[in-house]
């Protein structure tokens, strides 16, 4: 197995750890490596999860999905429902298209009943809706380099526009892969159509712990590589989640192992330049979570 490694700056964070994909085929400059283990400090705090307490539900339950709109561990803001622009639940002979009376919003948290139909892999997901924010110069520095976007940072230095203010245009997806009953099936690796997604590889809920699980990362249809990904899962009681991270490689693929119970999750953020008239950069925000017992 070939370790995959984080080149030096890609990242402001104080990272000792990672992990891992085999056989990648990547650019030189990605070729240098980190081994990063256990980053001890969130991502991100600005970004949104489509959660839930148990993702092991029975056949025709009523359940509960939550939106944390923040970190893994806290929500800091509802999702209003004007901003929530394709939500849906797929499963086997379920098709479910929430409603806004399907919602509910409490400590910050947007809740999302439904009831589940037969017994099977269910997909969730929710896109948002796309907003602009304008912010200075230094501040857009400080927002690229607290949700590790290092690369842009140097692009911007590299063009001379490092002074320049800026208006991100951004949307966020989320998916969530639940297990109704025994019976696994394929709806698990569907395309919402999002403008990013993770794709699995494998049924989650076909692995144990100790094994690799694979993802693909799209982005408007199409794999993208050279990304950076991060996952984790739920920390011990008491102490920070730790972040770990890895490259898609050509094929927009990556694996890490499953290597402990609990809530998982997988991100990114993809940033671009925008040819939209006022738009400078447009940022496309990506997690799916899902569960390991």
């Amino acid at each position: 197995m070939v370790i995959k490694f984080i080149p030096d700056g890609l990242w402001n964070l104080p990272a000792n750890c990672l992990l891992l994909k085999p056989d990648y085929n990547t650019d030189p400059i990605m070729k240098r490596i980190l081994l990063i283990c256990g980053l001890l400090v969130l991502f991100s705090s600005h970004e949104l999860f489509l959660k839930t307490d148990s993702y092991f539900l029975d056949a025709r339950q009523t359940a509960e999905l939550f939106l944390y709109n923040g970190t893994f561990e806290k929500s800091e803001n509802v999702i209003t429902r004007d901003r929530i622009v394709d939500a849906t639940i797929k499963g086997p002979e379920y098709n479910f298209a929430p409603q806004a009376a399907d919602y509910y919003d409490k400590d910050n948290i947007t809740y999302l009943r439904l009831t589940t139909g037969d017994a099977g892999t269910y997909l969730a997901g929710v896109s948002t809706a796309a907003r602009n924010l304008d912010m200075s110069a230094d501040e857009f520095k400080e927002y690229l380099e607290h949700e590790g976007l290092d690369r842009m940072v140097r692009e911007r230095a590299g063009k001379g526009i490092s002074n320049e203010d800026v208006t991100e245009k951004y949307s966020k997806h989320v998916k969530a892969i639940l297990q109704v009953g025994e019976n696994t099936t394929e709806d698990y690796n569907r395309s919402l159509g999002y403008p990013i997604e993770f794709i699995p590889l494998q049924n989650p809920y076909e692995l144990s712990v100790g094994e690799i699980i694979e993802f693909q990362l799209i982005y408007k249809g199409e794999p993208l590589a050279n990304t950076v990904v991060h996952f984790g899962t739920d920390p011990d009681e008491g102490q920070p989640i730790k972040v770990n991270a890895s490259i898609t490689d050509e094929d927009g693929e990556f694996g890490f192992e499953l290597n402990r119970t609990g809530h998982w999750y997988v991100g990114t953020i993809h940033m671009v330049e925008s040819d939209e008239t006022d738009i400078d950069y447009e940022s496309n925000w990506a997690t799916l979570t899902f569960e390991m017992r």
